[in-house]
C-alpha cells in the first residue's frame, strides 16, 4: 500500500465544506460508524454480564454445594474408608460426610417443604463456605444430641421463626403403629439463619447435626461424602478417576452434573445473545456498502483522472478499502472503549438507574441472582473487535471492486 493510496483514502473519508452530496455520504458513513460502535459496546456489556452471572451462579452454588459428592443408597457403607480413598487423589484437599433427606418443617399453622442436610460443622467448613453466610447464630451450634437446626433466611421468614424458636421436622419415613403408619416428628430449636443470596437455597435448605440427622432418618452411616478440590474445573476428570477407584455400588457426581441445567442455560443464553448482537454489528457494518457505493458513484471523475495518470485498478481498490476500513476501525475503537468502561461499571450504573426510576430489574423472588454482576473477559473483547473489523472490511470489498472497474473514458465522457 503506497502513501498516496493512504492519503487519498483518508481525504475521501472527510467531506468538503459546502458540498451537500459529499456531506450526505459522510453522514451515512458516520451513522455506520455509530452503529458499529453501539453494536460492539452492547456485545461487550452483554457478554460481560453473562460471564458475571455464570461466575456468580457458580460461586453461590458452591458456597452451599461441593465440588464432588460420593453417594450411597440409602447410606454410604464404610464412609471413612471411601473418604480415605478419595484423599489419595492429589486434587482432593478436604472431605466431609453428610446426610440428605426430604422433610416438612412446621411452625404453628405454616408448613414448608425443605431439603434437610446433616453435617459436621467443622468438616463442612472445609468443603463449603456456608458458615461465612450466617446472618444470625453460628453454624457450630449444631452439635450431636442438641437437635438444633439452621435455616435459610427465606425459609425462616416463611415459617415466621427466629433464633431460639422451635420448628417441628416431619420426615417421610413413617413409624408403624397398631393404628397404621404415622410420620416421624421431631422438634428442633432454631440456632441460626444463613443467607447465600440464592433463592433456591435460602428458601429450601435446612442444616442439622450429622448424628441428629442419622437418628431422624434411622441411618447407620452418612448418605455420602462431599469433596473439595484444589481446582473446581478439574471436577469432571477427578470424578471419573474416583468412579473407577471406588466400589460399583456408590455414585460419584461432580458439581457440573448436579447443577448442569443452570450452567447449560447460561451458556446457551450467552451464545444466543452473542449471535443476535453480532447480527446488529453486521447490519451496521454493511451500511458501509451503501455509503461506499454512493462514494464510488460520486468520485467516478476522480477515479478516471487517477487512472489516466497511471493508477492501477488495485490502487483504486485500495483507496476505497482504506476509506471503508477506517470507518470500521474508528467505530470498533469507540465501541470497545465505551463497552469496556460500561462493563466495568455495571454494578454502579444499574443501581443508580434503579434508584432514579424506582424500578428493579431482577426480583430476587423470581431470579436466582437479584444483582446484575459483570465480569469483563479480555478474550471476549478481542473476539468482538476482530469480528467487527472483519465485517467492516468485507463490506468494503464490493464497492472497492466496483471502483476498480470504472472505465476512464466512460466516466469522463460527460464531464
Amino acid at each position: 500500500m503506497s502513501p498516496y493510496e493512504l492519503a487519498v483514502g483518508l481525504r475521501y473519508t472527510r467531506a468538503r465544506k459546502g458540498s451537500g452530496r459529499n456531506s450526505f455520504i459522510s453522514f451515512i458513513a458516520l451513522i455506520s460508524m455509530a452503529g458499529i460502535a453501539l453494536g460492539v459496546a452492547a456485545l461487550i456489556v452483554v457478554l460481560s454480564v453473562m460471564n458475571g452471572f455464570q461466575e456468580e451462579l457458580r460461586n453461590r452454588i458452591l458456597s452451599v454445594a461441593s465440588h464432588i459428592e460420593i453417594r450411597g443408597y440409602p447410606d454410604l457403607q464404610k464412609p471413612d474408608a471411601i473418604a480415605a480413598t478419595a484423599k489419595k487423589n492429589p486434587h482432593v484437599v478436604a472431605t466431609a460426610p453428610y446426610v440428605n433427606g426430604q422433610a416438612m418443617l412446621s411452625s404453628g399453622d405454616v408448613n414448608r417443604g425443605a431439603l434437610l442436610r446433616g453435617i459436621v460443622p467443622a468438616d463442612e467448613a472445609n468443603v463449603a463456605d456456608i458458615g461465612n453466610h450466617m446472618v444470625r447464630g453460628r453454624l457450630d451450634s449444631l452439635t450431636p444430641g442438641s437437635f438444633n437446626i439452621v435455616l435459610g433466611a427465606e425459609l425462616a421468614r416463611a415459617l415466621g421463626v427466629r433464633v431460639g424458636d422451635s420448628v417441628v421436622v416431619i420426615t417421610p419415613q413413617g413409624t408403624i403403629t397398631p393404628a397404621g403408619a404415622l410420620p416421624r416428628l421431631k422438634s428442633f430449636t432454631v440456632s441460626g439463619v444463613f443467607e447465600v443470596g440464592m433463592y433456591e437455597f435460602d428458601s429450601g435448605l435446612a442444616l442439622v447435626d450429622l448424628d441428629d440427622a442419622e437418628k431422624l432418618y434411622r441411618l447407620n452411616d452418612p448418605t455420602g461424602v462431599r469433596l473439595k478440590l484444589d481446582d473446581m474445573f478439574l471436577a469432571p476428570s477427578v470424578a471419573a478417576d474416583l468412579a473407577r477407584a471406588l466400589p460399583d455400588d456408590v455414585e460419584v457426581r461432580d458439581w457440573t452434573r448436579n447443577h448442569a441445567n443452570f450452567f447449560r442455560a447460561v451458556a446457551i443464553e450467552k451464545r444466543v445473545m452473542f449471535i443476535i448482537l453480532t447480527l446488529i454489528v453486521a447490519v451496521a457494518a454493511f451500511n458501509i456498502v451503501s455509503a461506499q457505493v454512493m462514494a464510488v458513484t460520486d468520485k467516478r471523475a476522480d477515479i478516471a483522472i487517477l487512472r489516466t495518470l497511471g493508477a492501477a485498478p488495485s490502487s483504486i481498490m485500495s483507496i476505497f478499502i482504506i476509506q471503508g476500513a477506517l470507518i470500521g476501525i474508528i467505530g470498533t475503537l469507540i465501541g470497545v472503549v465505551g463497552g469496556v468502561l460500561l462493563a466495568l461499571n455495571v454494578e454502579t450504573v444499574v443501581p443508580f438507574i434503579e434508584h432514579t426510576f424506582h424500578i428493579q430489574f431482577l426480583d430476587k423472588s423470581v431470579y436466582y441472582i437479584s444483582d446484575l454482576p459483570s465480569q469483563l473477559e479480555i478474550p471476549d473483547v478481542v473476539t468482538i473487535a476482530v469480528i467487527a473489523l472483519v465485517l467492516a472490511l468485507v463490506a468494503t470489498l464490493y464497492p472497492s471492486f466496483r471502483a476498480a472497474r470504472v472505465n476512464p473514458a466512460e466516466a469522463l465522457r460527460y464531464e
